[in-house]
């Protein structure tokens, strides 16, 4: 009888050491293609950071809203959508706010459509837009660069690189983007000499010309970079004339690179793009590519959690009242790349080259 007595305050010592295990353990975080990730335990507030795609560029994103979640004491959710679509996006807000995040801040790929969505969000926790914004929205305010003058900083590349003129394309993930539209529009602009206007817009279709420089194209991709790269192959057989690409999506540089590599006309076309990628700013320290114009990514994960997790305690005086805080974008050539590399090194943790 002892022994029986024994054996069941075994069992139940047992499972009881299991329910105290499962209660204690920490839900696993990590950025993911859109899965959900269970929320913490403690009771610190989620905020969650969802990009419009899987790029490099976000990567940096990443490390700054890591490092804000441990300046400002709360959790961070970081999604990178495995698909560029909105859809993906709608599935990966969705299943945030079903594991009871207490903020979001998002990079809308497609902000006119995606209206009635991010507003619902919107009633339901602080939202902010971030990289890209979504102007005619509910969101609280928007964080990052002004693409339109991004753009026109593309445009003074070009014109150094070609100073009597050239044939250019142009190459981007999507125009559904605002950020996009916007930083294609100065990139245009610029080549021809117009007065500042970031409402002004393009037609994708045939040619664009001016007094010295034409854009022969816009390709978009759709944020493939194996799209990118096949479209930038194509495009060398359609327009032997071409002068100049201007990649405008932080894969679309090296996209370029490989294409121009592959049909030897690399260090003959010229190059110039937008964001640090890796390959960039190889790129520009092998002198295949004239300069990139780059932004701040670490500044919008790291101001983003920021922001948010003020506005949970009740500060609202953190929204300014422009409701945008600019992060400025600048270029980097072969004269600062070295030190720019480094830097950006520092804040990631890289290793050297």
């Amino acid at each position: 009888m002892r022994r029986h007595a024994n054996l069941f305050l075994i069992i139940v010592i047992a499972v009881c050491a299991g329910c105290v295990s499962e209660k204690n353990k920490t839900p696993t975080q990590s950025s993911n293609n859109g899965n959900a990730v269970p929320s913490s335990n403690d009771e610190r507030p989620t905020i969650a950071f969802v990009t419009n795609q899987i790029a490099s560029f976000w990567n940096i994103a990443e490390v700054g809203c890591n490092d804000a979640a441990k300046d400002y004491d709360v959790e961070v959710d970081v999604r990178f959508p495995n698909e560029a679509t909105a859809t993906k996006q709608k599935q990966i807000v969705e299943d945030l706010m079903s594991s009871g995040i207490n903020a979001l801040a998002i990079s809308p790929i497609d902000a006119e459509n995606q209206k009635e969505m991010v507003n619902n969000w919107a009633s339901q926790v602080p939202l902010l837009t971030h990289d890209s914004d979504a102007p005619n929205t509910d969101r609280l305010m928007y964080i990052g660069m002004d693409n339109y003058r991004g753009g026109r900083l593309v445009g003074k590349l070009i014109k150094q690189a070609l100073p009597d003129g050239g044939e250019i394309i142009i190459t981007i993930g999507r125009l559904e983007q605002d950020n996009a539209k916007k930083r294609r529009q100065g990139v245009i602009d610029e080549l021809l000499d117009r007065p500042d206007d970031d409402t002004r817009f393009d037609p994708v279709d045939g040619e664009i010309k001016g007094e010295k420089y034409t854009i022969l194209a816009t390709l978009t991709d759709q944020g493939k970079p194996e799209v990118a790269k096949q479209k930038t192959e194509d495009a060398l057989n359609t327009y032997s004339q071409v002068d100049l690409f201007a990649g405008l999506f932080a894969y679309n540089p090296p996209a370029i690179i490989q294409a121009l590599k592959q049909a030897n006309k690399l260090g003959e076309i010229k190059i110039v793009g937008f964001d640090e990628d890796d390959a960039t700013l190889q790129g520009i320290k092998d002198g295949n590519v004239i300069g990139t114009v780059v932004q701040n990514p670490y500044e919008y994960g790291y101001q983003s959690v920021k922001i948010l997790s003020e506005l949970l305690k009740g500060n609202q005086s953190v929204i300014p009242e422009s409701k945008f805080i600019d992060i400025s974008a600048r270029s980097v050539t072969a004269d600062n790349v070295d030190e720019f590399w480094a830097d950006l090194k520092a804040k990631t943790g890289a290793t050297t080259q």
